[in-house]
């Protein structure tokens, strides 16, 4: 089990607590807050303090913060010199009357901006920078040969598609040999066409096998 080591802060603590709990209290009561109102003020008092306290300890952006506890600790402090004898508790002035009684507006108000305020996100740390990656080393300009490509094989000379008779071809055969005597020139397939009056495929085909 824990045990609580009492020093000197501690103890000082709690006497200013006490102290400042009983100073509002008296405040409170001659400024007409009576009954349970008068123990209400101290405890409201001592709460804004808290909760601005806090929020200095664990938020970055506590200028709020500082404006709240300076006020609640203000109020604290004017208590205490109020009671030391400074003022007639008796005859209370009308302007601390109207702080007293305007101060319970003014503890929610500060309270609620303290727990809902929206805090300022602290910046992220900058992303250390990617490694550059290594420039490829240049490839050296090597000129390739390329062989000689082979000479296309020529085809063999296509047999004639249409069939000729071989009565036919020796008749066309002594028609070129007399057209080659008389004119000295070989038949073309249109004289030969003309000759033996067939269709120009077989003309064709003829004079093929005539060489």
């Amino acid at each position: 089990m824990s045990r609580i080591r009492l020093d000197a802060v501690l103890i000082q603590a709690v006497i200013a607590g006490a102290l400042s709990f009983s100073h509002l209290h008296d405040l409170a009561e001659a400024a007409g807050q009576d009954g349970w109102k008068a123990w209400a003020y101290p405890i409201s008092v001592d709460l804004l303090l808290v909760a601005a306290w806090r929020r200095m300890r664990t938020h970055a952006d506590n200028r709020a913060a500082w404006y709240w506890f300076v006020i609640a600790l203000a109020a604290s402090l004017g208590a205490n010199i109020a009671t030391a004898g400074l003022l007639d508790l008796a005859n209370v002035p009308a302007w601390l009357r109207i702080l007293v009684a305007g101060w319970p507006a003014l503890a929610f108000l500060g309270g609620t901006l303290l727990a809902h305020t929206p805090t300022t996100p602290e910046p992220a740390p900058p992303e250390a920078a990617p490694l550059a990656a290594p420039e490829p080393e240049p490839v050296p300009n090597v000129t390739v040969e390329r062989a000689p490509e082979p000479a296309p094989e020529l085809s063999p000379a296509r047999a004639p598609a249409v069939a000729v008779p071989p009565a036919l071809l020796d008749h066309a055969r002594k028609i070129a040999d007399t057209h080659r005597a008389t004119t000295g020139d070989r038949i073309d397939s249109a004289t030969l066409r003309a000759r033996l009056g067939v269709p120009a495929p077989l003309a064709d085909a003829i004079n093929t096998q005539l060489g």
